[in-house]
């Protein structure tokens, strides 16, 4: 049954993300036209963010990998990975910020699910990955090199990190549209988490007494690990994958009581 502006308010956090899941579709529709928008009149489309990336993996593969010292058939592929899925993150997280201020005026107008604009922002920026993501095959087969079976693991490790994004992106849309500010200090974080995380540099390049640290306790060391190590032909430890599970769990339910708790807030604070 659909939703009237009378009861849109007064639907639980889980009734409102059920009922944007179930009408996915119409969260993928306004995603792809967000991207086709963008590149309107482009030749080439989304494939410039392709062609910009790979120009960006071939740069700092070669830099960082005569910096370290490490062999460019193991290096360059390490980094595409790391820098084609922290671009993901990093973006999802941005946006997310402002899913619900870049769509105020719909909010305000229609009765649609709140996750239905998360959504919105997480299957546009999917689509740009699925475009940056073909950088990687071309780079095995410079080296001669060919995916693996354990790639396979990338389908439920894509899953499991999507399912961590959304729930981070719930939370940040919230506390952002009430604090404003908030977004420009989230923006600034993740810059930062670049260079503490391996993205262009490797784990075992750490000091062994530095590692818990810096590695066991940053999560998106996990996420990135869980999708980079099985298309390298690994498989990820125990621990990557555990801590991506329990965040999924204790994050998604941190996240719909936070929704259900401030959900009939936000059309006030846009």
């Amino acid at each position: 049954m659909p939703m009237t502006i009378a009861n849109s308010q007064k639907i639980t956090a889980w009734e409102d993300v059920t009922a944007a899941v179930g009408n996915f579709r119409l969260a993928a529709l306004l995603g792809w036209q967000d991207v086709a928008q963008r590149y309107r009149r482009s030749s080439v489309g989304a494939f410039w963010l392709t062609i910009n990336m790979g120009v960006l993996i071939g740069a700092l593969g070669l830099i960082f990998g005569t910096i370290f010292r490490s062999p460019m058939s193991e290096f360059l592929p390490f980094i595409c990975v790391g820098l084609i899925m922290w671009g993901y993150y990093s973006q999802l997280i941005n946006e997310g910020c402002l899913s619900f201020i870049s769509n105020t005026e719909t909010m305000l107008q229609l009765p649609l699910p709140f996750f239905t604009y998360i959504l919105r922002t997480w299957w546009r920026n999917s689509i740009i990955l699925f475009h940056n993501i073909v950088i990687f095959p071309v780079v095995l087969l410079i080296f001669g090199k060919f995916i693996s079976f354990n790639s396979l693991l990338v389908i439920p490790a894509f899953f499991l990190v999507s399912l961590n994004m959304l729930w981070m992106m719930v939370i940040l849309s919230v506390i952002c549209t009430r604090y404003r500010d908030l977004t420009q200090i989230i923006q600034n974080i993740m810059q930062v988490g670049m260079y503490v995380t391996p993205i262009m540099w490797q784990p075992h390049q750490l000091p062994a007494d530095k590692s818990i640290l810096i590695l066991d306790f940053n999560p998106f060391y996990h996420l990135i690990s869980v999708i980079r190590d099985p298309l390298l032909g690994g498989t990820g430890t125990l621990l990557n994958w555990g801590v991506v599970v329990v965040m999924a769990l204790a994050g998604w339910t941190a996240a719909l009581l936070f929704l259900n708790r401030f959900r009939s807030r936000v059309t006030y604070w846009l």
